[in-house]
């Protein structure tokens, strides 16, 4: 393992988020609050509290999990695909590093500051509700393998994309409405029985769900399903992201 490499790759890559930190942070703080103001106001007027925790807390993990899940896809679909809109990566593929290599440092970086963003939202959560959190090590557990999980498949995102507006289509069109679907701001339990069963297609309900048990020990599905959930999904990327660097799919043409 040339880890001389990884290491150039990831810092090369956390150098461009520490070069926008005041947006990187203080974007996500000025989102949490409207979205306090929106759904914990506004909404949480009329539900005061949802199995038992007040509904201004209870949207804490779905918020934290939007936030990550996107930020973590954005920046390494953009991290990789750059390279290829400019042509440096033909320089990468060149030298003596192999595609696990290149992997763990942009993956590594991407989900690196998912997890700072995750955290922030975290913190600002603290300044509006009383947050607690039951389980911390499964919580940081789950945050970990989500941000993991979303930076490989942003990568893969980034190798498919042909242009910049490609980058966005999925995360806009797909991943962001699956979240919104999945029991981020409600539970599933709320809905009538139809589509409390077509949400469990949703894979981000299992995602959702698993983070807020660590926070409030309340699971929409068994904490053992959202597990297999994060760990099949990860497989699942790591797999296509092997096959891609194997075949030179979107990369050495």
């Amino acid at each position: 393992m040339n880890w001389q490499a990884v290491r150039s790759i990831y810092v090369f890559e956390m150098a461009r988020f520490f070069r926008t930190l005041l947006q990187s942070f203080v974007s996500p703080v000025i989102s949490t609050s409207l979205y306090f103001v929106v759904f914990g106001a506004a909404i949480g007027s009329r539900i005061n509290e949802v199995e038992g925790v007040s509904y201004g807390a209870f949207i804490v993990p779905g918020l934290i999990m939007l936030s990550v899940m996107t930020q973590a896809i954005s920046n390494a679909s953009f991290g990789i695909y750059f390279p290829k809109f400019i042509g440096t990566i033909y320089e990468l593929l060149s030298a003596p590093v192999n595609f696990l290599e290149i992997v763990l440092g942009y993956v590594g970086a991407a989900a690196t500051k998912a997890f700072f963003i995750g955290i922030v939202i975290l913190g600002t959560s603290a300044l509006f509700v009383d947050v607690s959190i039951q389980h911390p090590l499964a919580m940081l557990a789950f945050l970990v393998l989500t941000c993991l999980s979303f930076a490989l498949f942003g990568f893969i995102i980034g190798i498919w994309a042909g242009n910049f507006e490609q980058l966005q289509l999925i995360p806009l069109l797909i991943v962001t409405p699956l979240v919104f679907l999945g029991g981020s701001f409600y539970s599933i339990s709320m809905l009538p029985p139809v589509w409390q069963t077509i949400s469990f297609f949703n894979p981000v309900v299992y995602l959702v769900s698993g983070f807020r048990w660590s926070f409030f020990g309340l699971a929409d599905v068994p904490i053992g399903l959202s597990l297999l959930a994060i760990t099949g999904f990860t497989a699942i990327c790591l797999g296509i992201i092997w096959w891609i660097f194997k075949t030179g799919w979107r990369i050495r043409t």
